[in-house]
């Protein structure tokens, strides 16, 4: 009977215990989740001992006093736990080995962690469900009693509320936290950076190996060597001063030149024949309106008659020819040309033998781009230079007389205003215009006018209405009125710009100037409509036309037949090399083909004003004459 109420008094002693630890674990629970909770039995649970128990001997002292009641039965709780120690230590074993492993791996994966996690965690942990809390505090309960050593830890008494597991997991992770510090990875990495800072790169640049003595190398001539053939190293050469040039083309002095040939200096008295010849040459008229009103039939007829041959085929001058003119006699034939390197040319087709017809000028320093007959007098031979001068050629005193001279500017083109060839416009490399009065002493402008274009190639007057002048820009065609020019920017009556390239030249029919030819890069000759002059010139004919000539070559520029007011002459670059004349309309008129004769390109040419001649510039200074 005593038997039976101990373990009575210990079942009511432990439950009292269940409820006190089940009690403090809910202190700690903020909510108890409706679902169903998986919950983890650890290996040790409680052992209930139940003993009978007889009311009749009750007291009311002893419910309130339980401690006697366990002291009496402790032998008792003792040996029940001895008996069962094994027993216990198995089964834990068996069920919390597979936990523990996992516990243990998670715990190396969260070494690095702060205690404020730890603490987090563990919190977090704490909330689970009442049966999970109830088997803890069991479980926590057996420990104290002292069934175990490794709980026991020190330094977590401020985790005391913690269940075993956490503590044991707590005190994992300390010691592999003690035992990675003990390692000192920290310092061993901080000297691993230091080494790999003060380390050098490596050297890139491969090291060539020595060229050995007898090794035979790559043959190199005996010129570079400086040995001549029999095996002898030749005297070193002294090396020449450089001298300095300070212009390739200075400008000549100021002033008449006097007119000197450069290719026959010996027979002087062949020269002066020459220019007493010129200089008697009777004034021709330079209109015939009836011959501009031929027909196209006889015109392909008299062109048809017109053949070239050895005796009309000459070099005139040194480099490109960049103009080219006809005297307008009628009894002789005198062909002048304006080449690159400043030269004027003058050849007379009626001497005979060729060569000593040829005379050759340098009244300028850089190119000659323009060149006429004065129609006043025929006498008189005007060029137009590069280098900013304009002179005029007098056969009947031997002179270059300076016509106007501005160092400062680079000059075009130029054309008479007037028809007795007393006043000129002058075009600018840089878009201004110059007006000129040759009556007026001395050799400078009468006017400076700055013009809308930016560049002015080519610069042609009205034949009728002379106030009126054509330039060609850019890729802009412009019409002025000399009589309203301003020193300041002029705006244009009128402007063409149907053009889309590099513009070369543009000029009014010779006769009534009721045409205009233009000569564009984009490989079209156009034809405008100027028998009015207004606000717009309408396009009459596109003649497709190669005109890409080169770096090399003259750039083609499309004139008029002074003789025929709805033809224009141009050369081509086609096979066998010719020049060409179209019709307004843009057909083909004729196609002079030399043959052997003629195996350049005549990028310049020009017609005789009343007789059927045609000279043609090349590249290289030759004139090549058809005639008839």
């Amino acid at each position: 009977m005593s038997g039976s109420c101990s373990a009575a008094e210990e079942t009511a002693g432990s439950r009292q215990r269940l409820q006190v630890n089940e009690y403090k674990e809910n202190q700690n629970i903020d909510f108890v989740s409706p679902r169903p909770v998986h919950t983890t039995v650890l290996g040790k649970t409680a052992k209930v001992c139940l003993v009978p128990f007889s009311l009749s001997n009750y007291k009311a002292d002893q419910l309130k006093c339980p401690k006697s009641l366990l002291d009496k039965n402790s032998n008792n709780e003792v040996l029940c736990k001895k008996s069962k120690k094994t027993e216990v230590k198995k089964n834990c074993r068996r069920i919390l080995t597979p936990k523990m492993e996992a516990t243990s791996s998670k715990a190396e994966s969260t070494l690095q962690k702060s205690s404020l996690d730890v603490h987090t965690e563990s919190n977090t942990q704490g909330h689970k469900s009442t049966s999970d809390t109830v088997l803890l505090s069991v479980d926590m309960e057996s420990t104290q009693d002292g069934d175990s050593d490794e709980d026991t830890t020190p330094g977590l008494d401020d985790f005391s509320g913690l269940s075993p597991y956490e503590r044991k997991r707590l005190k994992n992770i300390s010691e592999n936290a003690n035992f990675f510090a003990s390692l000192q990875l920290s310092e061993s990495a901080a000297r691993l950076r230091e080494m790999i800072k003060k380390r050098q790169p490596p050297e890139s640049k491969r090291k060539k190996p020595k060229k050995r003595e007898n090794e035979i190398g790559c043959r190199r001539s005996m010129r570079l060597l400086k040995v001549d053939p029999s095996g002898v190293s030749l005297p070193t050469t002294p090396t020449q001063p450089t001298i300095l040039v300070a212009d390739e083309n200075p400008l000549l002095p100021p002033g008449p030149l006097e007119m000197t040939p450069e290719n026959q200096d010996d027979n002087s008295e062949l020269f002066k024949g020459f220019l007493q010849t010129w200089a008697e040459v009777s004034k021709t008229s330079s209109k015939n309106a009836e011959k501009g009103l031929s027909s196209i039939k006889s015109y392909k007829a008299s062109l048809s008659g017109m053949v070239i041959s050895e005796n009309t085929v000459n070099k005139v001058t040194k480099g490109p020819i960049f103009a080219i003119a006809i005297h307008p006699s009628e009894t002789r034939t005198l062909v002048a040309a304006g080449a690159k390197s400043g030269q004027v040319g003058l050849w007379d087709l009626s001497h005979q033998p060729k060569e000593d017809g040829i005379y050759v000028f340098q009244p300028h320093s850089q190119p000659v781009s323009c060149l006429y007959f004065s129609p006043a007098n025929p006498a008189h031979i005007l060029s137009l230079s590069y280098d900013g001068t304009l002179r005029c050629g007098d056969f009947s005193r031997a002179v270059f007389d300076e016509v106007y001279r501005d160092e400062r500017s680079s000059f075009s083109s130029f054309d008479f205003l007037a028809e007795d060839a007393s006043s000129l416009v002058v075009g600018h490399w840089d878009g201004s215009l110059s007006l000129v009065d040759r009556r007026t002493p001395g050799t400078s402008y009468e006017k400076l006018i700055s013009s809308s274009l930016r560049k002015i190639r080519t610069v042609h007057v009205h034949p009728v209405h002379r106030q009126y002048f054509i330039t060609a820009g850019l890729r802009d065609v412009h019409i002025y009125d000399a009589r309203r020019l301003t020193p300041k920017g002029n705006q244009p009556l009128i402007s063409l710009t149907e053009h889309t390239k590099s513009l070369a030249s543009a000029y009014f029919s010779p006769l009534t100037g009721n045409r205009v030819v233009t000569t564009c890069a984009d490989c079209k000759l156009r034809i405008f409509d100027s028998s009015c002059i207004s606000s717009q010139i309408p396009l009459l004919t596109t003649i497709r036309h190669n005109t890409i000539t080169g770096r090399w070559l003259t750039r083609f520029r499309a004139v008029w037949d002074p003789k025929q007011e709805d033809c224009v002459i141009v050369g081509s670059m086609a096979h066998p090399r010719r020049v060409e004349i179209f019709h307004e309309t843009g057909k083909q008129v004729h196609s002079f083909l030399g043959g052997e004769c003629l195996v350049s390109v005549c990028s310049i040419n020009a017609m005789h004003p009343t007789r059927y001649i045609l000279a043609g510039g090349n590249s290289s200074g030759r004139i090549h004459v058809f005639m008839n």
